[in-house]
Order: structure tokens, then C-alpha cells, then sequence
């Protein structure tokens, strides 16, 4: 582990300005044509070429439109996703042509889906490489959509693709694991539907071929969609609404693909250039950002690679990021220019610690010095480093317990916490999380949400005197959470590990609770990178409820999603005493000697 500046290296300014070919139309190997927007540097070329290629609206990601507006930043209202193909000034200046191609079946590309054309990535980058603007060198840039494209294009092998910059990928085993975690459905494309900016002309909603007819029968009569008016409304259409197609068949078929493992192996594998891939803590909330990147860095083989993980605020839009703008040339002009920027002499993952607030890096991830370290839940809400020993008088027999009514009653979470005593030292968490614990529910399902937070700083003593039996009102840091649908509690022994559980969230693994029955539960709390200072304190919350933010059961922001929860109050008793050791186990690293 090291601590330094991120970055020091500025690619340097070679031309002043550019010009820009908008509009061109480049037909793919089956005549469907995709339109392109060209920006070149205003000198003599060939340049090499980066591409962002995504099914986002190509005219808001224009040079002119992006120079009509400030970057927006996460907390600012004007913040608009889709606007992620990055600055083309900075990269026109800089050397290079930037292509912004916009997928087909979106906007002015011809018809289609992306899906039904997994060889446009490969002739549009062989066409940009016979064209007399580009050199032949020819790498990707973007987040998120136009991360997940790079990936896509990458395995597709085109011959002068030669490195990508995936920050913000996701979908590595195939979406629904990376978006519903644990089983939970997330309602993150219901609102990027709304900001969307496809155009749709509704109907009659369209007769469903028999099975899906079924499947929508079911669905029609679920009481936990039932509650959610908006989904209902959703599903009333049958498939009409929802143009980034996520919600809608996640809502009929909540489940997983059972090989979905061996594809993102099989996508990963077809891989055979250099990966920069990455992502930040802001990807927690909305899961399969963060990820989709440390999947695909863990397998990744045989290729020159890195991961990046930044901090808790999202990127800028228009995807401005200085940092990060200058990070990707570091890593083009080494891969398409031959310049020796010294990315490849650096360690291999890079993350950045809240808390600290400070840069590390490290050889893997996760990192090799992680000292795994199981916290035990106790009575009186105690989360402590020593196991309750099953041969004393330590802990309580007795459960915890919570009682959750549904959002349609009540507007309060009810939770269980435990947390440690003010920490004596610092404590550096970074790596994946996962918790397990035994439970009994008077219902035959509910959704585990497990939130681990920083409480703190605290002088306080907590003693039998008047005033200090109580701890008092903390500051809290949420840091991250982890998901589970109790019915989808099976593992898949093969795949996992004490600190990442992979769950089956097959049709066929979903087994109902019996009432009453304890069963232990091994919930994946997504990663952090986070230290915690001597005098606070680690605190663990057990909930099941996630509410929305606004009225009609909208999120107050897009990218903040709620998760789709139980219409039905029930009893949850959390056991934690020798015979049931529930914990949670935390990445503890090594602090520096100096």
C-alpha cells in the first residue's frame, strides 16, 4: 500500500481548436446505418481516434452543446446523466479525433437493437481506421453506457481497437445479478426512463405471446407491485412504457440466468488488449457501476489491466473530470501514441479512501494485505471484535427483533444497530463486505438491507449515571449497504467466498421461509474503501424497508434508486448468541508503519 497524489501528468496542448463533422452516416455490414458526429483537431492529421459509442442521445453530446453550459456537479439539479461521452475540446487539443457514434434503434442511427447487431462496434472501428483523419490507432472513452460498450467492442476484437478506458461499466453477468442485489429489485431505469429522451406512440398494449402472457398474469397480481401504483401502471401497459427495457422484465421474471457466471467469464475471456477500468463509491447506491468495473478487473486475464475506484461524488455532467480526463490520455498516449507516460510503472489499482480522503494503491484486488476481521453482533446493541463464547454465560438467548409495517402504513424504517465502542485506533476498511447472521421472519419472505455507517466523533461513556445511559444524537456517515430477498438465500458453494456470497437468484433456487424457522443469512454488502478514525464508531443497521425520496413514488434523484419492498407488516428476530455468531466481516488493512 502507497499514499501519493493521484496523478501529476498533464498531456500537453497541440492544437488550439477544432472543427466538427456532424451528422455522417456510416452503414454497417448489414446496410443499417449508424450516425456519427467527427471532431478532429484543426491541424494536419492522422490522428489517432477515441470513440464513445452509446445509446444515448448523440445531440446532448455534442462540442456545441456541451460549451452552452457549465458542468453540472452530482448535488446540482441541472445534473443529467446521459450526458457521459466526455470533453471533446480536451481531447481535440490534445491530438486526438473524437467520434461520438450513437447506437442503432436510438435517436438518428437506423433501426434495430444494440443486441441484434453485436458486430457494429467492430465495422464502425474498422471503417474509423481506414478513414485519412485516423492513423489506425484507435481506442474508447466514456462512463457508463459508453463504459459497457467499450467492453462490448473489446469483445468483438477489432483489429485496431487497441486499448480501452471502461470507467463505469456494468452488466458483466449479464444485469439483473449487478442491479438487483441479492434478489432485490432496484428501481433505477423506471427513472432514467423518465429522463429519457426516446420517443414512443402508444396504443392498444400489444397480445403477449403465451408464456410471457403467464408471466404478466403473475405479475398483475403481485401484492408487492401492487402497492407500487407506478409499476403496476407499468406492467398495465405491457411493455409499451419502459424504452431502456430493464424494469419491465425484471418485474416478470425476477430471477438470474443460471449460467450467467460462465458469460461474464465467456465476455471477459474474448477480451485481448489493455483494460483502465473503474468506477466510484457514488455506484453503491445503484449497484452495477461499481460492480460491473471489479468484476470485470477480477476476470480479466493474460491482458494488461487496472481499476480505478474514486470517491462518493458522482461525475460531473457534462463528463468533464479533470482527473480523470487526464488519467485516460496518460493511458492512450502510452497505448496509441507510444509515449512513455509511466502508467504501466505504477501499481495496478488505485482507490481512494473517505475519512482520510486520501489516494492508495495497491497489487490486486482485492487488496493481498486484507486482514479479513468477522465484528459480532451483542446484545444492547454492541458490535464487538470477540465471538460470544458458546461454553460461558456470554450474550442473551433471546433475538433482537423489528417490526416493519408497509410503506402504505408508515413512513418510518424500523432497524436494528449495533455498533463498536469509540475506536482506541484508526481502522482502514477497503474491500468487498458481506454479513452473515440467523434470523426468523412470521412471513414466507422479506428483504434483508444491511447499512453500515461511521458514527462519530464521540467523547461519550456510556455508565450507570444520571444522563450517560443513553449515547447521544451522532453525526452518521453512510457508507454503504448490502441486499437480500430472503427467499433467494441459497449460495452457490462453487462461487463463493467468505467475503463476497454468491447467491444462486434462480426460479428454481427461490425457497419461501417457513414461518418461525431460524436460517442463516449471508448478505454481500457491496465494497468500500473508508477509514475510520480513533474516538468514532463502526455501526451496523438491519432493515428491510427503502423508501422513496418524493411523492408518487418517484427518487428525489435519478441515479438514487429505491428498492421494490415487502406490501405486508412483518416480525424480523435477528439471533446473535453462541450457538448463532452473527457478524459482519470487514476488509481491515494494514495501516502504514510511518
Amino acid at each position: 500500500m502507497s499514499r501519493k497524489p493521484f496523478t501529476d501528468y498533464q498531456p500537453p496542448i497541440q492544437y488550439t481548436g477544432f472543427k466538427t463533422r456532424k451528422d455522417v452516416y456510416v452503414p454497417m455490414r448489414d446496410g443499417v446505418q449508424l450516425c456519427i458526429d467527427i471532431n478532429l483537431p484543426d491541424g494536419e492529421g492522422p490522428f489517432p481516434a477515441l470513440l464513445s459509442f452509446g445509446q444515448h442521445n448523440k445531440d446532448l453530446l455534442d462540442a456545441e452543446y456541451s460549451a452552452s453550459m457549465p458542468p453540472q456537479p452530482a448535488w446540482s439539479h441541472f445534473w443529467f446523466g446521459n450526458i457521459e461521452s466526455g470533453d471533446t475540446k480536451f481531447f481535440c487539443t490534445r491530438g486526438y479525433a473524437h467520434v461520438v457514434a450513437q447506437a442503432r434503434g436510438a435517436g438518428k442511427s437506423g433501426p434495430g437493437s444494440p443486441l441484434d447487431a453485436q458486430w457494429d462496434h467492430y465495422d464502425l472501428i474498422e471503417w474509423m481506421a481506414q478513414q485519412d483523419w485516423c492513423d489506425g490507432n484507435i481506442g474508447m472513452i466514456g462512463l457508463s453506457n459508453f463504459g459497457m460498450n467499450q467492453v462490448m467492442a473489446a469483445g468483438s476484437q477489432p483489429p485496431h481497437l487497441k486499448a480501452i478506458f471502461p470507467q463505469d461499466p456494468g452488466f458483466v453477468f449479464g444485469g439483473f445479478r449487478e442491479l438487483n442485489l441479492g434478489g432485490v429489485l432496484s428501481t433505477l431505469f423506471y427513472h432514467l426512463d423518465h429522463m429519457s429522451v426516446d420517443h414512443m406512440t402508444r396504443g392498444q398494449p400489444p397480445v403477449l405471446p403465451e408464456d410471457l402472457e403467464l408471466l404478466w398474469e403473475k405479475a398483475m397480481h403481485n401484492p408487492d407491485y401492487r402497492m407500487y401504483k407506478n409499476f403496476y401502471n407499468l406492467l398495465t401497459q405491457k411493455g409499451q412504457s419502459n424504452p431502456l427495457g430493464l424494469t419491465w422484465p425484471f418485474l416478470l421474471y425476477p430471477y438470474d440466468s443460471p449460467n450467467s457466471y460462465q458469460l461474464g467469464k465467456d465476455k471477459a475471456d474474448r477480451i485481448q488488449i489493455p483494460v483502465y477500468t473503474g468506477s466510484g463509491q457514488y455506484a453503491i447506491d445503484y449497484h452495477f457501476h461499481w460492480q460491473g468495473c471489479q468484476h470485470l478487473y477480477e476476470l480479466l486475464h493474460d491482458v494488461p489491466k487496472k481499476l480505478l475506484l474514486t470517491g462518493p461524488a458522482h461525475q460531473e455532467r457534462p463528463f468533464h473530470s479533470k482527473v480523470l480526463h487526464n488519467e485516460a490520455l496518460k493511458w492512450y498516449d502510452y497505448w496509441l501514441k507510444g509515449i512513455d507516460t509511466g502508467v504501466m510503472d505504477e501499481p495496478p489499482v488505485r482507490y481512494y479512501v473517505t475519512g482520510e480522503n486520501q489516494w492508495h494503491s495497491g497489487e490486486s484486488w482485492p487488496l493481498p494485505e486484507t486482514q479479513w476481521t468477522p465484528f459480532y453482533l451483542n446484545s444492547w446493541e454492541r458490535l464487538q471484535r470477540d465471538p460470544i463464547d458458546p461454553y460461558s454465560w456470554d450474550g442473551a438467548n433471546e433475538p433482537d427483533a423489528f417490526v416493519q409495517s408497509p410503506p402504505t402504513l408508515t413512513n418510518k424504517i424500523a432497524k436494528l444497530r449495533y455498533m463498536t465502542d469509540p475506536l482506541s485506533e484508526d481502522v482502514l476498511i477497503a474491500g468487498p463486505i458481506s454479513m452473515k447472521f440467523w434470523a426468523s421472519i412470521d412471513s414466507d419472505d422479506t428483504n434483508w438491507i444491511i447499512t453500515l455507517k461511521d458514527l462519530g466523533p464521540d467523547c461519550s461513556h456510556r455508565t450507570g449515571r444520571q444522563g450517560e445511559r443513553d449515547l447521544p444524537e451522532l453525526p452518521e456517515l453512510y457508507l454503504t449497504k448490502g441486499f437480500l430477498k430472503a427467499s433467494m438465500r441459497e449460495l452457490d458453494p462453487q462461487l463463493s467466498t467468505p467475503y463476497r456470497p454468491w447467491h444462486k437468484l434462480t426460479q428454481d433456487a427461490q425457497k419461501p421461509v417457513v414461518p418461525g424457522e431460524i436460517n442463516e443469512y449471508d448478505v454481500e454488502v457491496l465494497s468500500v474503501c473508508h477509514l475510520f478514525k480513533a474516538g468514532h464508531r463502526i455501526c451496523v443497521e438491519i432493515s428491510c424497508l427503502d423508501l422513496p425520496d418524493g411523492a408518487c413514488c418517484v427518487a428525489d434523484t435519478e441515479y438514487i434508486p429505491y428498492h421494490i419492498c415487502r406490501n405486508a407488516t412483518v416480525c424480523h428476530k435477528v439471533y446473535r448468541d453462541g450457538t448463532h455468531p452473527s457478524h459482519i466481516l470487514l476488509p481491515v488493512i494494514p495501516q502504514d508503519p510511518q
